[in-house]
């Protein structure tokens, strides 16, 4: 009767290690799927921060490129005045040639913090994203419809960012 006993609990223990080993195989799969779903996760956080230095690296070398803009632009009227006024003065004068040195050293200065002057062809193409246009006079044979006929005020760039369009007449 003895070996009866050990044949019916024989069958019952089988049955519990084959139920044991199927929820040990469920619970390994689930912790492998959990394992593959926290690897994806971390994979995108490391590439969304890798795109965020970047992003950041490019803005702050764009920051410094354009640093410098907005005293540019405050010194350009400057400028222009500068221009004005040698284009007023005669030119055989050599009491004026500290006034011309002061000029040419305060372009030099500004040409080297990166600004340049837009320079403009006559009968060029007139552009709206490149020019602005202040007034429009009939179009001749000199001057075709849609170009520059004269350039009224200078433009200029810091870098390649245009921080002053140059002021044209346009043929219309």
């Amino acid at each position: 009767m003895a070996a009866k006993k050990e044949k019916k609990t024989a069958p019952k223990k089988a049955k519990q290690e084959e139920v044991n080993v199927d929820d040990n195989n469920d619970l390994l799969v689930e912790a492998q799927a959990a394992l593959e779903e926290e690897k994806n996760k971390f994979l995108r956080l490391f590439a969304e921060f890798e795109n965020y230095k970047k992003r950041t690296a490019k803005e702050r070398v764009e920051l410094f490129k354009t640093a410098s803009k907005e005293v540019m632009v405050a010194l350009l009227p400057v400028l222009d005045d500068f221009e004005r006024a040698l284009s007023e003065m005669d030119s055989d004068n050599d009491d004026l040639m500290g006034i011309r040195l002061i000029y040419n050293k305060f372009s030099d200065t500004l040409k080297q913090q990166g600004l340049t002057l837009m320079e403009i062809e006559p009968n060029t193409v007139f552009d709206a994203e490149l020019h602005e246009a202040i007034t429009q006079l009939p179009a001749s044979e000199q001057h075709p419809k849609g170009s520059i006929i004269d350039v009224v005020g200078a433009g200029y760039k810091l870098g390649d960012l245009i921080i002053r369009y140059p002021k044209v007449v346009v043929a219309q």
